[in-house]
């Protein structure tokens, strides 16, 4: 059974999942930059700053904060509209613009800027313009016809302020690389926000400020980095490495998180964030118990009238964390060593 979508209609943050048509593996490493390039693009047109994201060979992992929408100036409008579109396209709009505002058509005027802002601000029109601007991309460079993108991408509602769900799943995206054995540390991976981050892009930084923001503390960089990053690794966490050895570089021994899976068992977090975890992609909405039950009731006319509470407990190990939907098979598996 599908699950609704859970879209709030003031401030929120998403985590989206979108994968390649038949999931084969068509981005690489130039095709993941530009991807990357109209990401940001995008999110620089619709006013949605992307907190972190995490790009691979056949899908993508984008946090996404939506402000609540709000009236944009003539100023700021045309200056979004720089992100999509040509010097010569913007400026043939400023000057429509402007010669509806000299003749004193305001309505015509607020009719051309709608035009464009019904994007902005809102998660669905986020994905339609970042999935067919890079669709019709692709396809002219590669000589390809149709879609590129599955029908639907996933996206999971994340408490904001006051709860561990966005930090956990932040990490959890930064981690993706770590997960698929690409690199063994995520600062190494350059298609992802945290390697962005270390390597200096200001963006990228402020995204990951914002999340740790969450916590109570705004921190600037130079504070939040090591945090996020002891965040990422649980630093004081010592484990064996096959010598007997404590190994300073966290990590996990796939055999025996399986057995600690099967058996019911939880896991550290560390190692937790270093599975794939279902509850990230198809649990529509995570945060703390009151967090769940309260947007189930707002939205409680799009699930079922048998149900009598919103908020499941997950399972596996994560701290505090609720979802909307019990998922009962493979809600926690180990990644095939890279």
């Amino acid at each position: 059974m599908r699950m609704p979508r859970i879209k709030e209609s003031h401030d929120a943050c998403y985590h989206i999942v979108s994968r390649i048509v038949d999931r084969r593996m068509l981005l690489d490493s130039k095709e993941k930059e530009r991807l990357r390039q109209v990401i940001h693009a995008v999110a620089g047109f619709a006013g949605t700053p992307v907190l972190t994201f995490a790009l691979l060979d056949n899908h993508f992992h984008i946090l996404l904060h939506v402000p609540q929408r709000r009236d944009v100036s003539d100023e700021e409008w045309l200056e979004r509209l720089g992100f999509l579109y040509t010097p010569s396209e913007v400026a043939r709009l400023a000057e429509a613009l402007q010669q509806c505002r000299t003749a004193g058509q305001t309505e015509q005027a607020e009719a051309l800027k709608a035009e464009y802002t019904y994007r902005m601000y809102d998660l669905s029109e986020f994905m339609k313009t970042l999935k067919q601007r890079f669709t019709q991309s692709y396809n002219h460079r590669h000589g390809r016809k149709g879609t590129l993108w599955e029908e639907r991408f996933k996206s999971l509602l994340l408490q904001g302020r006051g709860g561990r769900a966005l930090a956990t799943v932040a990490a959890y995206i930064d981690l993706n690389a770590v997960r698929a054995g690409i690199v063994n540390d995520p600062k190494d991976y350059r298609f992802c926000g945290y390697g962005e981050a270390v390597a200096g892009n200001t963006a990228a930084r402020a995204g990951l400020c914002e999340v740790l923001s969450t916590f109570g503390v705004s921190l600037a960089w130079e504070q939040a980095a090591g945090q996020y990053r002891q965040f990422l690794y649980q630093a004081g966490q010592v484990h064996q490495g096959p010598d007997g050895v404590p190994s300073r570089r966290p990590g996990f021994d796939a055999k025996a998180v399986a057995t600690v899976l099967e058996a019911g068992g939880e896991l550290p977090l560390p190692e937790l964030l270093r599975c794939r975890i279902r509850y990230f992609s198809d649990g529509v909405i995570l945060g703390s118990q009151v967090y769940v039950e309260d947007v189930f009731e707002r939205y409680r006319s799009r699930f079922s009238a048998l149900r009598k509470t919103g908020a499941r407990p997950t399972r596996g190990g994560l701290p505090e964390l609720f979802t909307v939907r019990r998922l009962r098979t493979q809600v926690i598996t180990v990644p095939a060593s890279g």
